[in-house]
């Protein structure tokens, strides 16, 4: 008969990770605020009346200012797409920020090798308190992980009533936990920049087409020189609006890649502190 007395890993107590509180208000708030950003730049910054020769005196929500002064003032014409366009950026440049932020406070105070190695060094002379200083001083997510799965370590050399691979399975448990907790808190908010990687082009396409539509429009209408004047200048507004697609969608992408490259060096570490762990424990506590 089995022995029905003898506990098991599950007999363990509570894990020490615990979920990290507070919100994602920024995803929520963000984009709204950039894209009524975008409308004022447009609107206000772009379509200010002073920037035109011939302005519109009735204003409104779409002016329709003519002649305007400037080369970036061009951009004004090139329609209604223009102002979602730069607020599609101000979401891009807000996110890359927070992400920055995010990930330069997940990747620790140092080098997440250097650290790896020194709590290795304490642990192989037995010396866990020390090694749960050195996460202290290490932080990030790494240090994090370590520092929740050292303190199971440590529970579990006193513990007498699991066996050594029991208590393994517990550290490595604990591990797990403590990386579920820190994986979502990186990868967060990076979807914005994958979607508008992938919709700021297509948005600029189609302001593109909007603004072909309403050339050859004209062209119908006036026939002559001033007609081939009126569409080889509505097609280079209609162009500003493929530039700012593709210049965002080019930023998106490039800062996509550069905080997965990033995240997948700390979830590295991550792996290889739960490895030490459990290694560590096998082999000093048989």
């Amino acid at each position: 008969m089995a022995d029905l007395t003898k506990p098991t890993a599950t007999a363990a107590t509570k894990t020490a990770a615990q979920p990290k509180q507070g919100g994602n208000l920024i995803a929520t708030l963000a984009p709204i605020a950039c894209i009524v950003a975008g409308y004022v730049i447009w609107r206000f910054v772009l379509g200010n009346a002073s920037n035109f020769s011939n302005p519109d005196p009735n204003g409104g929500f779409w002016p329709s200012h003519k002649g305007p002064k400037g080369t970036f003032t061009k951009m004004y014409e090139g329609g209604i797409i223009v102002p979602i366009l730069i607020g599609s950026l101000l979401v891009v440049l807000t996110f890359v920020i927070e992400r920055l932020l995010t990930v330069a406070k997940a990747a620790g105070t140092g080098s997440n090798t250097a650290f790896i190695r020194q709590v290795q060094f304490h642990l192989a002379n037995k010396e866990v308190d020390k090694a749960i200083a050195e996460c202290d001083k290490q932080k990030g997510s790494v240090g994090n992980v370590m520092k929740s799965g050292l303190k199971k370590y440590k529970e579990m050399i006193s513990n007498t009533e699991l066996d050594t691979d029991q208590k393994v399975l517990n550290i490595q448990k604990e591990i797990e936990e403590a990386t579920a907790l820190e994986l979502p808190m990186l990868e967060k908010n990076l979807v914005f920049l994958s979607t508008i990687a992938s919709v700021a082009t297509l948005l600029g396409l189609f302001g593109t087409v909007l603004g072909m539509i309403r050339s050859f429009s004209k062209l119908g209408e006036e026939g002559g020189g001033e007609a081939a004047r009126e569409l080889s200048q509505g097609i280079s507004e209609a162009l500003y609006n493929t530039a700012l697609g593709i210049g965002t969608s080019a930023i998106a992408i490039i800062m996509y890649n550069v905080f997965t490259t990033r995240i997948d060096g700390i979830t590295y570490g991550i792996d290889e502190s739960g490895f030490t762990l459990t290694q560590s424990f096998a082999a000093n506590y048989k």
